[in-house]
């Protein structure tokens, strides 16, 4: 073990309660923070002071995170170590887990940590407290992944797969479920390799068949793996995304579809917009009916009504035969636009242009003044100010005359938007200017006759 190790994680020992500061053989120096453990300053007086002291060095740990100070953490993690002999029974129950979090951060980042020095820390750390281990396990595991340890990551999940402690573990089935998990994305991530290999073989060769075997195999172990967890209430979408994709390769639609219909609309799983991206995308794939497409993303807009899938929910409605989904497609453009980062998109602005227009000469003015009048006293300062006239002409002129459109038609030729726009002097687009001014003159709801 390095030198770094070996002072961030032993425990401290009789000789080093003696010391008063400790600089490594790797040159890092090391604050016990002795006139904290021994004295704590109270009034001037010389107490030992267990809490205070504890509270101290986290104080301490916690203003070096903040600031990346990662060698002054460390030295004052060394010494929050006491914190495992504390007489209270629930911080030291709790201290195990703190120390981890802190210590593992500590180690991500630290110039002189390595790899050797984070699998120590956390092998001794997975073995102080039962209740420890298999979140240990699991963050260990992904800290591996992030460094390309495939093998070590699998290992890693495998031991914490088979952990058991009497009656201890009944209570941790989800955190097992979740290693188990992570072990189906390992092996769909090998899954996946073979089926790149495969697409490149041809079917007569004898490798593709061994592939082929090999893949089978691999889905079979991941299916068991994500099976569990994903039948479990909460957010799984990397799990299903993946278990799906391989009942669709080997031609399971039904068992695909009532994986993604289940994750979208189970009342026990927590409400979750990419349930129904996955649902909406999957049935988009089988060409399902128009009407259970918009019925999926009707739900998805009533959760996040800016979605990028809101301007494809509109085109759907738009086609629609039924005079309500016609309303919602109005309905839905607005609402993509009420968002700071829709301001710019073009295409929602287009659409609104021409589906402003089309309802207004389908004598729909009531739709448009009822999605105008609870927006009439902040959009103009929102879209339609003097300042993003000018901003939006300099940036994107497309853009620019695009919403001058939809300017003039809700707050009339008076609008600063539609007035600065309409006296830019631009030759290409003098005639696109001159369609505006007719278009505003023609469906403006501020003096329809005008």
């Amino acid at each position: 073990m390095s030198d770094f190790s070996e002072e961030l994680i032993r425990s401290k020992t009789e000789d080093d309660q003696e010391e008063s500061c400790v600089l490594s053989g790797t040159g890092m120096y090391f604050p016990w923070l002795q006139k904290h453990i021994d004295t704590v300053e109270t009034g001037g007086k010389k107490e030992k002071d267990f809490a205070q002291t504890t509270s101290a060095c986290l104080n301490r740990i916690q203003e070096a995170l903040l600031k990346h100070q990662w060698p002054q953490a460390a030295g004052y993690m060394h010494s929050y170590f006491q914190i495992l002999e504390d007489s209270d029974s629930h911080k030291r129950q709790a201290a195990p887990e703190i120390i981890w979090k802190l210590g593992s951060e500590i180690l991500f980042y630290h110039p002189k940590s390595n790899m050797e020095t984070f699998n120590t820390f956390a092998d001794r750390m997975k073995n102080m407290g039962v209740m420890n281990y298999l979140k240990i396990s699991l963050q260990h595991a992904l800290y591996l992944l992030h460094h390309g340890m495939l093998e070590d990551a699998n290992r890693n999940l495998s031991r914490a797969e088979t952990w058991r402690y009497g009656e201890k573990s009944s209570s941790q089935e989800v955190l097992i479920n979740l290693i188990q998990a992570y072990k189906g994305l390992l092996q769909y991530y090998t899954w996946s390799k073979k089926k790149m290999e495969l697409s490149n073989l041809d079917e007569d060769d004898y490798a593709y068949n061994t592939a082929s075997q090999t893949m089978l195999n691999h889905s079979w172990k991941t299916s068991v793996n994500l099976g569990a967890l994903i039948q479990t209430p909460g957010v799984w979408d990397p799990f299903v995304k993946s278990y799906v994709e391989m009942l669709e390769f080997y031609g399971d639609q039904d068992g695909a579809r009532e994986v993604l219909t289940n994750y979208a609309y189970d009342e026990k799983f927590p409400s979750n917009p990419n349930a129904h991206v996955y649902l909406y995308n999957f049935l988009k794939r089988e060409k399902a009916p128009r009407e259970k497409l918009i019925s999926v993303l009707k739900i998805l807009y009533q959760i996040v009504p800016s979605h990028k899938l809101m301007l494809e929910f509109h085109r759907l409605l738009k086609k629609s035969e039924k005079k309500d989904h016609h309303k919602l497609g109005l309905e839905v453009l607005f609402g993509v636009l009420d968002f700071a980062g829709c301001t710019k998109n073009i295409t929602a602005w287009k659409y609104l242009a021409k589906y402003l227009r089309q309802t207004l000469m389908g004598n729909h003015l009531a739709w448009v003044q009822e999605e105008w009048n609870s927006r009439k006293t902040w959009w103009p300062s929102f879209h339609f100010s003097s300042f993003w006239a000018k901003s939006d002409w300099k940036e994107d002129i497309a853009l620019a005359c695009e919403k001058a459109l939809v300017a003039g038609i809700l707050l009339g030729k008076g609008c600063r938007y539609f007035r600065y726009i309409c006296k830019q002097d631009h030759q290409v687009l003098r005639k696109k200017i001159r369609r505006i001014r007719k278009s505003v003159k023609k469906h403006s709801i501020v003096n329809p006759g005008l």
